[in-house]
Formats: C-alpha cells, sequence, structure tokens
C-alpha cells in the first residue's frame, strides 16, 4: 500500500500545488462464502484484502468539489454542491457523484475538496473496487469536515449511491466489508440487522484469489434476474424475503413453485445454512468441513442458481485437485466471470499456484491472474511520513 499511497501524495502536490492534509485508505474485498444471499436478508462472509483506493485531499473554501482520477489518465471531474449534482459521462466520478449527493440528502453539512485518487483494487473481477471507491470518498468527507458519520452508515451511503445514482441495485455487503473489516479477520455479516462478527481466519491458511480473465458477460442483467426470481420466490412462500425460509419449509411448500425459481431458492436457503456453518469451522481451524461447504457452495451456484461458466469451473477443479482436505476453493462475485477464492494451506500456495499458470492456460488460452491476499481493516486514515 506504501507505494500506492507516496503516488497518489506525490501527485496531489503536483497537481494541487500544496500537500494533502488527508490521506483515506477504504480496501476492496473477497467474499469468502455466502453468495446472492445479501440482497435477501441473508448472510455473508466476506473479507477485506490488501487491494485499495487510496484519496488524497484537501478542504476547500468554496463549494467546489474537484476530483483527479489518476487511473484514468488524470481526467478532472469538477461540481458545485450548491447545484443539483447529476451523473455525467466520466463513470468513474460517477460513484464519487453519487456519495457526495446522498451526503447532501442527508443534511451533512460541508464545503468543496480538492480531491486525487488512485486504486489497485483490479477491476471488473468482482473484488468491489466501485464500494471500495464509494467508502472512500465517504470516509474522506467525513475526515475533512469531522461528519462523525459512523462506518455503517458510511457503508450505507455508498450503497445508496450504488443504487440510486449510479443504477446498481446492489446489496449492502461490499461497503460494509470495506467501511469495517478488521485485520486478520472475515466478517460474518447479517445483512438484515447488519451486525457483523469477527472471525479469525484459519491458522496457516493463505487466501489465494484466481480472476479467471474470462470476459464477464450478461452480469447486470442476470443479476437482476437472479434478484427478481427470489423475490418472486419470497413472495410465494409469504415472507420477507428468502432468508426466512428453511429447507423444511422448502419441501413443504415449493411443490407447486416453477422449477427454475425453486431452484434459485433452494440454492438462498442452503448457501444461508453453509456461510453460518463455515463461520464456526473457520473459527474452529475446522479444514475438512470448511472444504466441504465451499465447495457445496460452488456446487449450489453451478447447478442451482447457474451463474458460473465453464472456465471457472476449471480453475475450481485444478485448485480443489491440489488441495484435497487442506483448503476450499470455490466462485466468488456476481457470476459469469471474474474470480474464484480459495483458502490454502501455507504448505501448497506454490503447488496451486504452478498448477493454475500450467493447466488452465493450456485449456483455456487464457492467462489468469493470481492474488496472494491477507485479511486487512476497513477504511481509515492513512498515518505517512
Amino acid at each position: 500500500m506504501l507505494k500506492l499511497v507516496n503516488k497518489v501524495k506525490h501527485s496531489f502536490k503536483d497537481i494541487i500545488g500544496v500537500p494533502a492534509e488527508f490521506v483515506i485508505q477504504a480496501p476492496g474485498r473477497v467474499n469468502l462464502i455466502g453468495e446472492h444471499t445479501d440482497y435477501n436478508d441473508g448472510f455473508v462472509l466476506p473479507c477485506a484484502i490488501d487491494f485499495q483506493v487510496i484519496v488524497c485531499a484537501n478542504r476547500r473554501t468554496d463549494n467546489v468539489v474537484r476530483v483527479i482520477s489518476l487511473d484514468y489518465n488524470n481526467e478532472v471531474d469538477e461540481f458545485i454542491l450548491t447545484q443539483d449534482i447529476v451523473p455525467t459521462t466520466n463513470l468513474w466520478s460517477n460513484y464519487i457523484r453519487g456519495v457526495v449527493k446522498q451526503l447532501k440528502v442527508q443534511e451533512y453539512q460541508f464545503s468543496g475538496a480538492d480531491i486525487v485518487v488512485s486504486g489497485n483494487v483490479p477491476q471488473g473481477a468482482g473484488l468491489s473496487s466501485s464500494a471500495a471507491l464509494e467508502v472512500a470518498i465517504g470516509q474522506t468527507f467525513n475526515s475533512l469536515y469531522s461528519l462523525n458519520i459512523s462506518q455503517q452508515n458510511i457503508a450505507l451511503i455508498g450503497q445508496a449511491a450504488e443504487n440510486q445514482f449510479v443504477g446498481c441495485n446492489c446489496g449492502i455487503m461490499d461497503q460494509l466489508i470495506s467501511a469495517q473489516a478488521e485485520k486478520g479477520c472475515a466478517l460474518l455479516i447479517d445483512c438484515r440487522s447488519l451486525m457483523s462478527t469477527p472471525v479469525p481466519l484459519p491458522k496457516g491458511m493463505t487466501i489465494v484469489i484466481v480472476n479467471s480473465n474470462k470476459k464477464r458477460g450478461l452480469v447486470e442483467s442476470e443479476y437482476n434476474t437472479r434478484r427478481k426470481q427470489c423475490e418472486a420466490a419470497a413472495k410465494h412462500f409469504q415472507v420477507k424475503a428468502l432468508r426466512d425460509v428453511d429447507m423444511q419449509t422448502f419441501h413443504e411448500k415449493s411443490f407447486d413453485l416453477e422449477p427454475i425459481i425453486a431452484k434459485r431458492a433452494k440454492h438462498i436457503i442452503t448457501e444461508n445454512h453453509r456461510t453460518l456453518a463455515a463461520a464456526h469451522a473457520m473459527a474452529d481451524n475446522d479444514f475438512i468441513t470448511l472444504q466441504r461447504l465451499m465447495a457445496e457452495s460452488h456446487a449450489s451456484m453451478r447447478d442451482d442458481f447457474e451463474i458460473t461458466v465453464p472456465e471457472i469451473d476449471l480453475l475450481v477443479d485444478i485448485i480443489k485437485a491440489e488441495v484435497g482436505e487442506l483448503g476450499g476453493v470455490r466462485m466468488t462475485g456476481g457470476g459469469f466471470g471474474g474470480c474464484v477464492v480459495s483458502i490454502v494451506s501455507n504448505t501448497l500456495v506454490k503447488q496451486v499456484i504452478s498448477a493454475v499458470k500450467s493447466k488452465y492456460s493450456q485449456k483455456t488460452g487464457l492467462t489468469p491472474s493470481i492474488f496472494i491476499c491477507s485479511a486487512e481493516k476497513g477504511a481509515s486514515s492513512v498515518d505517512y511520513d
């Protein structure tokens, strides 16, 4: 992170002409288990990773917000707080505008800012680069103007920005883990109450994320379709969300459900159970149970929720063959490409990387991107000399 911080800090001084008063980081995330359960009021088990968005910022005395993105050739976006904040053609800046607009809607009092931003969260890989940016901007204004916003509310502001301004109807998981993560832990999050419980990562294990680099297709349309299917199932069971349905009820009352809707509901109901069980297994260093639950999760995403692709299934099979019962592996993220996440015994990391590099490219013609990650803390100020 230090290299990225120094890049943004030095660029800020070069562009703005004075040193930055505030340096803020917000991490990306990987979800270890609990896929598509968040918008069903269910449970998820993500952790923040050591890839971040970094923001350097100073207060202004006027109402101008000026943002420079180092990742987009120093593109500048500028808007005025006293005017209506509307979307722009610079898509990256809509996440920023959306957060600032939400802060205004919620009647926080603040003036303008000079902001320089950059990040190293892989984009388009399902590791929540957009949520990290939203949380980083919320944290920035919170720090600049001492707004006293809780980390939970920073996450909710980011989610509202993405739902209402950017137009993606995401759940709360991505923003919440970016805002509230604890170092060395995953968080078991109840997406209804927003209560979270730190779960230490198993000792002697490493998080290995592999980006398939399969171009993700149909993500938004299929995501919205799955969400509607889950809502239809909840309506059938006469509950607020599928979180309120157990497997006994499912078996008793799903006989007249459309088959595809029943499959979607089955995934969510079983995935909630798996997520709670996985949190217990992690806390107990029970690798065998954790491996089984992650395998069952992947099979459910493949067969019942139907969001995997052959390249992702291949990566899971390659890694599973190397780790056996000494680690778990599954697809992570919205689906239709993107990444797999594995929790691997430290002694097997090099072996897994070698197998992925040799076997995946040979069978697909694609070159995977491999990330060795640690569980990091959520959004915060960065101390630097």
